[in-house]
């Protein structure tokens, strides 16, 4: 929700907060608000900034927040500070998003052998699960083994996210709530992102609810050459729950409803075919998509070990004050984090954290549309009041730029590109983020035979950066492709990056990647990897 600068600047919790309840803060702030509140002037108490919140009808102030002054000088608890940036830091390590994507891609179902958990046991709390859930969570041994072997192998990531869903959990549930959406569909998002909103998949799904392009679309999530609202965690939280809604419409089920969102409704559809009818999700798993077929398995592993966490031992960090309290400001013009965090004393990791939306840390001012800056609310009094030098530093800065920056795109704007010499389609399809039988389709084209200076049509998905020196660039390529020595691997035939990482404890893919230069998943055998410095 947006809002004037100084009019309604109403504290919206935007995420969530730790051991004190969403609940909790919305009964003691929120109820007691209405749309006459207002923010009032700053006040000083004890050499430190207040922000203040009246009723005007009652004229009782009813919540502060300390705020950083004009200066800049507002000196944060070192050990909380410590604490956010390790948090933010955690909500966007990438190892999480790849360990369980490959693990729900290639789940398989042999017994486990964990004696901590008898069969029995597991059988009375999935009967409880199962009473007070829509979802069907009735004892099979499919889900023993998923279950058994997400608590033996997992643990470890299994706790911080748990930690992580501190965060998300609360506005998931109000979403949920609002959509008559059973609110165990919050476990939806780990098995989707792991919690990651800038999480992508090998084919192009991003953020929390994994929405790829076209679904994105239809639920109005912007995409553009800066803005990817898939992203963002409360626009794509209420894109999801509609997505939900009307697949359950459809299927009448909300096993079939999560199976439907992974692989789409003509997915399930052709598995009830293919059953001879059936419409349980246990009878239709052999016909669906294998990465479909451990999806529904996973979610519902998932939500048992959260759900019987202390039963488990699992001990997450806990935390005494609420996270994540932010609002909203329009832009008045096209800033860059780097720029907002000189002047509020934030670190740019923090503001990629409150807008994951904006891709290239750039929040762009377009005619007609509302761009919006979300901060905490402790930083909004000290924007505020350096406005003036915040946007006069991003046009001083702007005006030096030796490159320009990329020009405002959407993804449905076309662009007419013209032939030069050594271009051929899937030069120009890498180019732009497209491929080569959508560029033959958006120009009639039966062969893939170009000639200099012809016109085609693209609707482009990036905007290739323009180098000002090429040899900077050639020289700074090659030192970024100085791959790091030490330990070896040799790929064999099977291997992925997924099951290399899982050879070598401590590992990522990440890790992989980066070590060896590596953009992609694709591994030829005969590669040699670094596995270890």
């Amino acid at each position: 929700m947006l809002f004037p600068i100084k009019k309604g600047l109403l504290a919206t919790i935007a995420l969530c907060c730790c051991t004190l309840s969403y609940s909790q803060i919305k009964d003691s702030i929120f109820d007691r608000t209405d749309e006459n509140a207002i923010l009032d002037d700053t006040f000083v108490k004890d050499s430190k900034v207040y922000d203040t919140i009246f009723a005007k009808e009652t004229g009782k102030r009813f919540f502060q927040f300390p705020q950083r002054n004009t200066e800049g000088n507002f000196k944060d608890n070192k050990e909380l500070a410590h604490i956010d940036s390790l948090w933010i830091k955690e909500l966007y390590n990438a190892s999480l998003f790849d360990s369980i994507y490959s693990e729900v891609s290639n789940l398989d179902y042999d017994t486990i052998i964990y004696p901590e958990l008898d069969t029995e046991t597991l059988k009375k709390r999935l009967k409880s699960l199962n009473a007070r859930t829509p979802f069907n969570v009735e004892y099979n041994p499919s889900l023993e083994s998923v279950i058994k072997r997400f608590l033996k192998n997992r643990r470890k990531s299994l706790t911080r996210l748990m930690e992580v869903s501190q965060f998300y959990f609360p506005m998931f549930e109000e979403a949920l709530d609002k959509y008559d959406i059973p609110l165990e569909m919050k476990y939806l998002a780990i098995v989707e992102s792991a919690l990651n909103p800038r999480a992508r998949s090998r084919v192009g799904a991003t953020g929390l609810w994994q929405f790829m392009y076209g679904t994105g679309r239809q639920y109005n999530l912007e995409v553009s050459s800066y803005v990817d609202e898939r992203s963002d965690p409360l626009k794509a939280t209420e894109a999801a729950c509609q997505y939900l809604s009307r697949l359950y419409k459809i299927f009448g089920d909300w096993d079939l409803a999560l199976a439907a969102y992974n692989s789409g409704p003509g997915n399930v559809t052709k598995a009830i075919r293919r059953s001879g009818g059936y419409e349980n999700y246990w009878n239709l798993r052999p016909f669906l998509p294998r990465e479909t077929a451990g999806y529904v398995p996973s979610f519902l592993a998932t939500m048992y070990i959260f759900e019987f966490a202390t039963e488990h031992n699992f001990e997450p960090k806990q935390f005494d004050r609420p996270f994540f309290v932010s609002d909203t400001i329009r832009v008045k013009q096209l800033i860059t984090f780097d720029q907002i965090a000189e002047k509020t004393n934030m670190e740019v990791e923090e503001l990629q954290f409150y807008n994951p939306s904006y891709k290239l840390d750039i929040i762009p001012y377009v005619e007609g549309r509302d761009y919006a800056l979300r901060l905490p609310v402790d930083k909004l009094g000290v924007f505020v009041a350096n406005e003036d030098s915040i946007y006069s530093l991003a046009k001083e800065e702007l005006a030096k730029k030796e490159k320009p920056l990329p020009q405002f795109f959407k993804m449905d704007s076309k662009i007419r590109y013209r032939v030069r010499s050594g271009d051929y389609l899937g030069k120009i399809a890498n180019k732009y983020g497209v491929r080569v039988s959508q560029i033959k389709k958006w120009n009639g084209l039966r062969s893939n035979n170009l000639s200099v200076g012809q016109r085609l049509t693209i609707y482009p998905k990036r905007i290739p950066a323009i180098a000002s020196k090429t040899k900077t660039s050639i020289s700074a390529t090659k030192k970024k492709k100085t791959v790091v020595a030490g330990k070896t691997y040799t790929v064999k035939a099977g291997d992925s990056l997924w099951s290399i990482s899982q050879k070598f404890p401590g590992i990522s893919v990440e890790n992989l990647k980066d070590w060896n230069d590596i953009s992609s998943n694709n591994l030829k055998p005969g590669m040699k990897l670094v596995v270890g410095k």
